[in-house]
């Protein structure tokens, strides 16, 4: 049994939700060359030898490969750019292939397709968090007070852990945030707080602290509570509602994003949080224990995640493609092919040295004693 729980909840699962965020992204870039009228000779998810697979009626091989870590597109002509001076005079293309071939076609066309992957992770994300707040809801943190924080108003007051307002001033309150938005605009004015403790109701007076605001802002008021993160309730929201809470959802955490790596380059953070393909399995099995929708908003961090990265302007990742043609843009014709020869090697070298690095932090960070213990249970 012990040997079934760990294979499901830590290697399929991990293989589940990178199989679903690597087709949605490869699926992006099909999508959009076939609206483009390129064709798409091969549709793989992972890479080396292929496992199974078929070809449908328009020529596009999809198959299954053996290593499932990743995935691509193949369209025809894909290459041309790099080859186009020798393979052009030894094999020139007829008027119908260059009707169908990826070089062939122009930059705006080029451009959208290679940017479709990540905008497909970006929009999946998004669709996520939307289904999840239609069906089954958005956690809204209660007004139960989860912590009382030492010499605070809060202190003085003789709040507990475990209080739920219930009204200030007899303004019903329901969520931490009305608690908190009230507190803040009465900076040292004695508030009257109706509180449920154990089955009781108290009336409990406080005033706020008064913190100065800053730049010319005003004052606000600081009660000195933090939420008990035990303590929501699920609120359902309407198509609209969700939709925008799924979009504002994908900017936030791209926003975070450039946040963490910003704070890691200026040396506020360490390097060490980055992780690689083991932290994600490991997570990825701790989350999926935790319920569907826990591990449905992971999969929505990742896809983030992965769109973003993509879009870095590195040679042999989508954002450094699209560095490629916006230097064409820029000149009036692309690149010449040693450019983009030497330009991809770097790039490869740059994505091995990063997939090195994070893999070496995955297994310095591992808890290789909870791993031990697997493992000797299994035994």
């Amino acid at each position: 049994m012990a040997l079934f729980d760990f294979t499901w909840n830590y290697i399929v699962v991990f293989l589940f939700v990178l199989t679903v965020l690597v087709f949605v992204h490869e699926w992006g870039h099909y999508w959009v060359a076939i609206k483009a009228g390129v064709r798409v000779e091969v549709f793989s998810i992972g890479f080396g030898p292929e496992l199974f697979g078929w070809t449908d009626k328009n020529e596009t091989r999809w198959k299954i490969s053996a290593i499932p870590l990743g995935g691509y597109v193949k369209m025809f002509g894909e290459a041309d750019g790099w080859q186009e001076e020798e393979e052009d005079a030894a094999k020139p293309l007829s008027d119908a292939e260059k009707a169908v071939s990826f070089h062939h076609k122009n930059l705006w066309r080029r451009s959208a397709i290679v940017a479709a992957g990540p905008i497909a992770n970006f929009l999946f994300a998004s669709i996520l968090v939307a289904l999840l707040a239609g069906l089954n809801g958005t956690a809204r943190p209660l007004a139960v007070v989860g912590e009382v924080l030492p010499d605070t108003a809060a202190a003085q007051a003789a709040l507990k852990p475990g209080d739920r307002v219930l009204a200030i001033n007899d303004q019903k309150i329901i969520w931490f945030n009305d608690l908190r938005r009230i507190v803040s605009a009465n900076p040292g004015v004695v508030l009257t707080l109706s509180v449920d403790r154990d089955g009781e109701t108290l009336t409990i007076p406080v005033t706020p602290f008064t913190k100065a605001g800053e730049d010319g802002q005003p004052a606000i008021g600081l009660l000195g509570v933090r939420l008990d993160p035990k303590a929501v309730e699920f609120e359902r929201q309407g198509p609209g509602q969700a939709l925008l809470t799924g979009i504002n959802y994908t900017v936030d955490m791209v926003t975070r994003i450039f946040g963490v790596l910003g704070e890691i380059f200026s040396g506020e953070r360490s390097s060490k949080d980055l992780g690689g393909p083991l932290r994600i399995a490991q997570l990825s099995g701790d989350i999926a224990q935790l319920g569907l929708a826990e591990l449905v908003m992971f999969m929505a961090a990742l896809s983030v995640n992965l769109g973003l990265i993509n879009l870095f302007p590195i040679p042999v990742l989508d954002g450094g493609r699209l560095m490629f043609f916006l230097a064409e843009g820029l000149r009036g014709q692309p690149l010449t092919p040693k450019i983009e020869e030497y330009g991809m090697r770097i790039g490869l070298a740059l994505v091995g040295f990063l997939i090195v690095f994070v893999t070496w932090n995955d297994i310095t960070h591992m808890p290789w004693h909870l791993v031990i213990a697997w493992f000797e249970r299994l035994i």
